[in-house]
């Protein structure tokens, strides 16, 4: 079992994602392609090798996603838009310096008309709700430099459905009233971050209950899990350690134990990180597996950002460039 992060097979395996066309896995996984990107990048930027893709081809994926006529991002070229896939789509042209190549007021209108009446997003034209499209939009809005004058868009809706899924356990779910779970956490504490409320939205006792159920989650072989009595999986090395590095609660974790249950989940001999020990590797688990490394302060990765899952100094290239353009 490896005890270091394997960073240069990591690279290569991410390298060698689109270079398998022929084979049936990566045709019946289009519908997750545009994400697949962004998860990709943001691992190899974590890892220090942010050229590893050629720039140039990156954004013109991202374009050929995009629909003009709404203002959203498919998850392959053809496919249609939705939120999930609109933020991706972001998410990746702001790490690269890249946002202007597509029209961002388009994007802006495509978000304003999902949020219904009760402050929560729809996905798409289809209606599905979920806590986790409030933080798409969001973010979205948020790396746009738009969340502030966002046509349409009530923060102030959005911010009370977020609470509307708060349970008594401490933690959230996917809509009021249902099963707190670890992604769902991360998204309403994600968006509480973002509407930058989070602090007085939740009292100090509602934070060490959210503590509380989050810590939980590690397993006595240091991984963690995404609700009661479930399996360990190295995508909860972000979804949970994200959330408690935002409540200020990241030291109730067992670093240690963590850190050599992600080491473990490798694959030494091709690459990639996979949801445990012995199963496939994937860029989907790569990228939590380097984030949650990340968060632990694991040597030689850059700093991630705990809100927006995108490099710390991405978004503060973001943030300020929003200023400076506020302020001229």
């Amino acid at each position: 079992m490896a005890s270091t992060l394997l960073t240069s097979k990591h690279v290569a395996y991410i390298q060698s994602l689109d270079t398998k066309r022929d084979r049936l896995d990566y045709h019946l996984t289009s519908h997750l392609r545009l994400s697949g990107v962004y998860w990709g990048l943001t691992s190899l930027h974590l890892l220090n090798h942010p050229t590893a893709l050629p720039r140039s081809e990156t954004i013109d994926f991202v374009k050929s996603c995009y629909h003009p006529s709404s203002g959203g991002l498919g998850a392959s070229p053809g496919h249609d838009p939705h939120l999930l896939y609109t933020l991706s789509g972001i998410q990746i042209l702001a790490t690269i310096d890249a946002l202007d190549e597509i029209d961002g007021d388009k994007v802006v209108e495509y978000v304003s008309k999902l949020q219904n009446p009760d402050g929560s997003f729809s996905g798409d034209e289809w209606g599905e709700v979920d806590s986790r499209f409030v933080y798409c939009a969001l973010s979205t809005l948020s790396l746009l430099g738009r969340l502030g004058d966002a046509p349409g868009v009530s923060a102030e809706g959005a911010v009370g459905f977020v609470l509307r899924c708060l349970n008594a356990d401490g933690g959230f779910g996917m809509a009021p009233a249902a099963e707190s779970h670890a992604g769902q956490i991360f998204t309403c504490v994600g968006a509480l971050k973002i509407a930058g409320v989070f602090e007085k939205s939740l009292s100090e006792d509602q934070v060490n209950l959210l503590g509380d159920w989050l810590c939980e989650r590690q397993l006595p072989n240091g991984g963690l899990n995404g609700r009661p009595e479930k399996l360990e999986d190295v995508c909860y090395s972000w979804w949970v350690l994200s959330s408690m590095a935002m409540i200020g609660k990241l030291q109730w974790i067992d670093r240690e134990k963590l850190v050599e249950f992600i080491l473990s989940c490798q694959d030494e001999e091709n690459g990639g990180i996979a949801d445990r020990k012995g199963d496939v590797a994937d860029v989907f688990h790569t990228v939590f597996g380097v984030a949650g490394l990340s968060l632990l302060g694991y040597e030689g990765l850059k700093e991630v950002d705990p809100v927006y899952c995108m490099p710390k100094d991405v978004t503060d290239r973001i943030v300020w460039n929003h200023r400076k353009i506020l302020t001229t």
